[in-house]
């Protein structure tokens, strides 16, 4: 993670499920249960970063203190959704970082059919995010509605687009006056 990247701090902030594999002692206020333990097999979500650090961690040589679970953002009913039309997915409401969610999970799980997945879908909303952008209705209340599915990285590429195919537009017009 980027230290000053608020991007990556919010991805690291997304909720996913985990289930502790130990009972620890005092761990029950991330579940809301002050000054109780934290039973084997209870299943809670908390931020990527905390639930990254008790699933890689290994506690007196034993087994680590929790299993990380995939978000529902990135379940198979989403995947199976962004297989047969990634067009028609609002990734926003699924995580506003998807992507950078999406990517972070790959660094933790080995899912190969989620790395052509997430591939397929960014490249066939990038070119509808890029078609959009260059709209001039775009910028009007049409393209409002089309932004709002979009998650924080099409948002990005959609802002670039559109200020670079403005750019391009005024370099033209101040051309063709001199």
């Amino acid at each position: 993670m980027a230290y000053y990247n608020i991007d990556a701090i919010l991805t690291d902030a997304q909720k996913v499920p985990c289930t502790f594999e130990l009972t620890v002692p005092g761990l029950g206020y991330l579940q809301g249960n002050a000054g109780e333990d934290m039973k084997q097999g209870t299943k809670v979500d908390l931020p990527l970063w905390l639930g990254e650090m008790l699933a890689v961690s290994n506690p007196g040589g034993s087994s680590s203190l929790a299993t990380l679970d995939l978000p529902a953002a990135l379940s198979h009913r989403v995947m199976n959704a962004l297989k047969a039309d990634p067009k028609t997915v609002d990734l926003r409401a699924q995580a506003p970082h998807f992507y950078n969610v999406g990517a972070r999970m790959l660094e933790l799980f080995e899912e190969e059919d989620m790395v052509d997945i997430l591939t397929d879908t960014f490249k066939q909303r990038a070119a509808e995010i890029a078609d959009q952008a260059h709209n001039p209705r775009s910028v009007l209340g049409e393209g409002a509605e089309f932004t709002k599915g979009l998650e924080e990285n099409e948002r990005q590429l959609f802002r670039s687009a559109h200020d670079g195919a403005n750019a391009v537009k005024k370099w033209f017009e101040t051309a063709q006056k001199t």
